[in-house]
């Protein structure tokens, strides 16, 4: 009877534990509707706003004018229900105009949104002027909200002089700075000497780590980091580095910084130092554990958030990828000022299959479909509870795609490439199972280069439902639909895709330019550049704008770029139309945790959780819950 009981009572748990998994909620920040109007020129104005994942299908809106100091003007006839988006066309643009808009339900008029003033003699972007240091200049930039207003502010990465981690020389220390969209500037903190600048040493994660409706602002910081207000960590008089601008000494801090203020609230040890005990490292003691002496491959961080659990985000710093690998998630108490170290996954601790798979990038997607997120580290996958889940042993890449690429396959799928010479230079595997699915060799043209350091998948062809996908170098040449068949001899850019027209096709994003790609002369035509507006893009080669993102408006997404003379930051939107409604892709969790890994390392676009593209289903409703500030 008592082996009986103790049965049901087993069942019973077992039940309530996977109905309570089952409908588990993600906690995500409070969005208002983003309404937002670009001047179009000749007296017209492109306005649009948010379709928020919480809506119901069938909500539709009114949009009002105030011009000048008169009353509210209804400018449309019938509640607008197609799109979020409407052609203003009736614009005196010499005087102030001020745009809002209503829910409508059953006839009846509910929520306003935010209000937007679009100024008199408006320029087409939404401009922020900055405090750029002298020798600085804009680099990455991430959002958040960091009041809790539901209006996202700009994190934005300070570059004075860097280096790569294979180049010796002095850097400038980071800096990082917190703007508002209307320009006002929040706060700067200084990461010091003892933190060496270039792309692969500062991943600065913005994210609501606590649930409390505001975003916090994580980094890995060392002794003279100074917050934004004056408050210095460690020890302001240490210097660290040595004769060749590396720093192989000296502790090293995990820091979460109030992102309202700019205040660190907590600094812990990082996990997992660069040698396991406080003595000065040998240049062989570094080598036997990173694979190199100098300071290189050590010093290889990535960073992003995950859904460990299914509802509470979880912050994860990772070093090294070319051999050894450590990626250690924490959980944040803004409450209590505490951060709890959750897992730690290290190859040197049973892992050896999994070592040396890392890419210069990262990826966060429920990959096994169990509302729980796993990290893509490159070649090797990791899952929600710490534990490996697959190594493809393909080993070390530059660039990766995760998304819903062959929606005839359930999951998802992961394209990349092959740094190396060899039969996989352009790969396609199942997310889930790490299967390979197709690859293409690299071609070796004499002693000189690597295999492909870039690779694209964007659905970009009609004719074939699915992301194309393509890689560039290594004579891997053409376009491949998402079977692997090459379907184009010639591929266009490859570096970034964006959504900007009316379409659900992506567009290519290359440095300044949006290109629309003509899949029948297999050529690509500029639709946009933001060079005609004094703007450059970062990142030498990789040419990416500071951040591309769904910030506000509609579904597609936005620009942010930085004047050539680095004192500006110039957000550009589409002024577009569209035929298709969706909710904002900031609210599809994949995505939106796409736009916090942005900055890391070597920028790739970010991907929903679903398939765009020609001939899509209907996006499905994140199981989310929005948390309103506390």
């Amino acid at each position: 009877m008592k082996k009986f009981l103790f049965a049901i009572f087993c069942l019973f748990t077992l039940v309530i534990f996977a109905a309570t998994s089952a409908f588990a909620q993600r906690q995500m920040e409070y969005l208002n509707r983003g309404l937002y109007a670009v001047s179009a020129g000749n007296g017209k104005a492109f306005v649009s706003w948010r379709m928020l994942a919480t809506d119901p299908d069938n909500s539709s809106f009114n949009l009002y004018r105030v011009t000048g100091k008169s009353k509210p003007v209804k400018l449309n006839d019938q509640p607008i229900i197609q799109t979020t988006t409407f052609n203003d066309e009736s614009l005196d643009t010499t005087i102030d105009n001020v745009y809002y808009v209503r829910t409508v339900a059953g006839g009846k008029e509910g929520e306003t949104s935010n209000r937007f003033l679009l100024k008199a003699h408006a320029k087409p972007y939404l401009s922020i002027p900055l405090r750029t240091p002298p020798g600085y200049a804009p680099n990455d930039a991430s959002v958040g909200d960091l009041d809790g207003d539901g209006e996202y502010e700009i994190i934005l990465h300070q570059v004075g002089r860097s280096h790569d981690n294979s180049q010796a020389g002095i850097t400038d220390p980071p800096i990082i700075q917190a703007y508002k969209l209307n320009g006002d500037f929040l706060w700067q903190i200084n990461l010091g000497k003892n933190i060496r600048e270039g792309a692969h040493y500062t991943q600065f994660i913005v994210y609501d780590l606590d649930g409390d409706g505001k975003a916090e602002v994580a980094m890995k910081t060392a002794d003279g980091t100074t917050d934004a207000k004056g408050k210095v960590i460690g020890d302001s008089t240490k210097d660290w580095r040595n004769e060749k601008g590396y720093i192989l000494a000296g502790p090293e801090y995990l820091t979460i910084f109030n992102g309202q203020t700019g205040e660190a609230e907590a600094t812990v040890d990082y996990i997992v130092p660069r040698y396991p005990s406080t003595q000065t490292p040998t240049p062989q003691q570094l080598k036997e554990l990173w694979g190199d002496g100098y300071g290189n491959r050590m010093d290889r961080f990535l960073a992003c958030v995950a859904y460990l659990d299914g509802i509470h985000p979880s912050l994860v710093m990772c070093r090294g990828y070319y051999t050894r690998t450590i990626l250690a998630a924490w959980d944040w108490s803004g409450a209590s000022k505490k951060l709890t170290s959750r897992w730690v996954f290290d190859t040197d601790k049973g892992n050896k299959a999994f070592a040396g798979q890392g890419n210069h990038n990262l990826t966060v997607a429920d990959v096994d479909g169990d509302g729980k997120d796993e990290i893509v580290y490159g070649q090797m996958t990791v899952d929600d509870n710490g534990k490996g889940l697959y190594s493809t042993g393909i080993g070390h890449a530059d660039a990766l795609h995760v998304s819903d690429l062959d929606p005839s396959r359930p999951g998802l799928e992961v394209f990349s490439t092959q740094e190396r010479f060899d039969d996989a230079g352009a790969n396609f595997r199942d997310a889930k199972t790490g299967e390979v699915i197709w690859k293409k060799a690299s071609i070796k043209a004499g002693d000189d280069g690597e295999g492909p350091g870039r690779a694209l998948a964007l659905d970009i062809d009609p004719r074939y439902k699915g992301y194309e996908c393509w890689v560039a170098g290594a004579g891997i040449t053409g376009v491949f639909d998402c079977k692997g068949n090459l379907i184009a001899p010639k591929a266009p850019a490859c570096n970034m895709g964006i959504y900007w027209d009316g379409d659900v096709l992506s567009e290519i994003l290359n440095g300044a330019n949006v290109g629309k790609y003509n899949y029948i002369d297999n050529n690509t035509s500029t639709i946009f550049d933001a060079r005609n507006f004094n703007c450059v893009s970062n990142n030498g080669t990789k040419q990416n704008p500071c951040l591309s993102a769904d910030l506000f408006g509609d579904w597609r997404e936005e620009l942010i770029y930085r004047t050539a003379d680095n004192q500006e930051l110039r957000i550009f939107s589409t002024t577009i139309p569209t035929e298709r409604r969706f909710y904002t892709f900031m609210q599809d969790p994949q995505y939106r945790l796409s736009i916090v890994w942005q900055n890391v390392a070597y920028n790739q676009p970010p991907h929903t959780s679903f398939y765009v593209g020609e001939g899509m289903d209907t996006p499905p409703k994140p199981n989310i819950k929005v948390l309103k500030p506390r």
